[in-house]
């Protein structure tokens, strides 16, 4: 008997499931949120020298505010002030359209800024004076977030595997509220950039660690749908992110608001199963026999749980050592796995590297953020849709290849249409980032699969490691622009064709049992779909 016959003794996608997947929605509400933070509580609004403190005698309190801008701040190219400079004395020629034969002293900002708060109430630019010299340390809080994502994926990687991952997610939870609220509230700038560190390091256990949770109680039959379902919750509140944004419009505000739902996935906590199949994997057998009776009982299979005792779940399945604790250097002790590692680490770089080299390289649809963000979610949405077709119907592999070489080939095309196209542009832009996003949905349930229980949180946090490394890096691709202004298209389409070559060298996975142990990978023990003559066997 295997688990699998277990699971569909007590029925692999009933009730229990399904409050499992609802109870994790709300955790996984925050990944979005506080992934795409960034872009409304770091925007830049418009700004200029501040201009108030300035007093010049009557001459110059005698003027329009309209004036007193002219006669202070110089005028870019476009017409609009300078937002980094001023005129060191009040040139009173522009108001009375004279004319000065010298060019006037111009000198940075003095007195601080004003900023526009028609679109946002406070941003982190207008709380610390983000802008100008200064700007790079705003365009910094996203990279120092997801460098503590990427620690995060390594840190509760091995502590799912190790402790087991209910608890695993409630220290995400934990840390992940703590360190989010504490963002919120931060009174300077260097606290905020630890806290959103920190913030990045919780929050990446709960985007790592539930999906596996969810994976590990489904059927083969379910898995695909249960894969995309969990991701489905992201476009989802990717589409409700900018009408939060908008009507809480204060970056304290926001960033408290996006964290609050966390509260109540820490109260809901108690009700999450641990995972069946990692309890058996490490000897905890009577713990496991609990949850499966659970589930059992909930979907109203209690028959079957009477007849099995804790001690034959010890035998579904095998492990030469139930004390042994594993580690990320089981990745690479035996061949197979050290080819897994190296293949998935390059897909999952990729799939990273271009989603969010797309999201950096599209120009916008003209419109304010708020409705630039809505569409980019809902552009997501006909991803999930037909990545549930292609995934049963033709399988991971293929999916994961074409769905890399598609991301590829549109950003590729991109470098031929002409800059004045913006429509064309905008929509071989907004394909490609509906193809990177199915990329992503697909290769987080392939490598839920390819790796064994033991080892899966292990796999796919060192996965979810390489795939930040490949976001730290897309922004610095793009600075290529000034040695070649297609460099960064060519280097995106090529990560992208070079993952999607990679990904075709990966097993097949599609109703196929799950590998339990490091020596299923090894030996390729790993069987099908159980047939009716297995299940009456059993």
């Amino acid at each position: 008997m295997k688990f699998e016959n277990v699971l569909a003794e007590v029925n692999g996608f009933g009730r229990f499931q399904i409050r499992t997947i609802l109870l994790l929605v709300i955790p996984r509400m925050t990944l979005p949120f506080h992934f795409l933070l960034n872009n409304f509580i770091a925007a830049v609004p418009s700004h200029h020298c501040d201009i108030s403190p300035l007093d010049d005698g009557d001459l110059f309190r005698n003027l329009s505010e309209l004036e007193k801008l002219v006669v202070s701040i110089p005028a870019q190219q476009d017409g609009s002030s300078h937002s980094c400079q001023m005129f060191a004395e009040p040139q009173y020629h522009l108001v009375w359209n004279g004319t000065n034969s010298t060019d006037p002293l111009k000198i940075p900002c003095t007195n601080g800024w004003w900023y526009d708060n028609t679109t946002f109430k406070s941003t982190l630019a207008s709380q610390w004076d983000l802008v100008c010299d200064k700007k790079s340390m705003n365009r910094a809080t996203a990279t120092i977030f997801f460098m503590g994502v990427m620690l995060g994926a390594a840190i509760f990687g091995y502590l799912s595997d190790r402790f087991g991952r209910k608890r695993t997610l409630l220290v995400s939870y934990i840390a992940t509220t703590l360190f989010g609220f504490a963002s919120a509230f931060s009174y300077n700038f260097p606290m905020f950039v630890a806290m959103r560190f920190l913030t990045g390091v919780g929050i990446s256990g709960i985007s790592i660690v539930s999906i596996v949770l969810c994976v590990e109680w489904v059927d083969i039959k379910h898995r695909t749908y249960v894969g995309v379902l969990m991701s489905l919750d992201w476009s989802f509140s990717t589409v409700v992110l900018p009408a939060l944004a908008y009507f809480v419009n204060d970056w304290r505000s926001l960033t408290a608001t996006v964290t609050a739902p966390l509260l109540a996935a820490m109260i809901t906590w108690r009700w999450l199963p641990e995972s069946a199949r990692w309890l058996i994997s490490t000897g905890k057998v009577d713990r496991a026999h609990f949850y499966l009776h659970q589930c059992a009982t909930v979907n109203h299979r209690e028959d079957f749980m009477a007849d099995l005792k804790p001690e034959v779940l010890s035998k579904v399945i095998l492990v030469e050592d139930e004390n042994r604790k594993y580690s990320y250097v089981d990745l690479v002790k035996t061949p197979r796995m050290r080819r897994l590692a190296l293949l998935t680490g390059i897909v999952w770089f990729g799939v990273a590297c271009t989603y969010y080299g797309i999201s950096l390289n599209v120009t916008g649809f003209g419109v304010n953020i708020y409705l630039t963000q809505f569409i980019y979610g809902v552009t997501e949405v006909p991803a999930k849709a037909f990545i549930v077709f292609f995934l049963n119907k033709i399988g991971r592999r293929l999916t994961q290849v074409g769905t890399l070489l598609l991301t590829g080939l549109c950003i590729f095309c991109n470098i031929f249409i002409p800059q004045d196209q913006v429509a064309a542009r905008t929509t071989v832009g907004a394909l490609g980032k509906m193809f990177a996003e199915a990329a992503f949905t697909t290769v987080f349930l392939y490598t839920t699969e390819l790796y064994p229980t033991v080892m899966r949180q292990n796999g796919l946090g060192y996965s979810s490691f390489m795939a930040r490394i490949g976001v730290s890096v897309s922004p610095l691709m793009m600075i290529l622009e000034e040695t070649w202004i297609h460099l960064p298209n060519t280097i995106f389409s090529a990560v992208a064709f070079i993952a999607g070559l990679s990904a075709s060298f990966l097993p097949e996975t599609r109703n196929i049992r799950l590998p339990e142990t490091i020596e299923d990978v090894e030996q390729k023990r790993r069987r099908s779909i159980p047939t009716s003559d297995e299940k009456s066997a059993s």
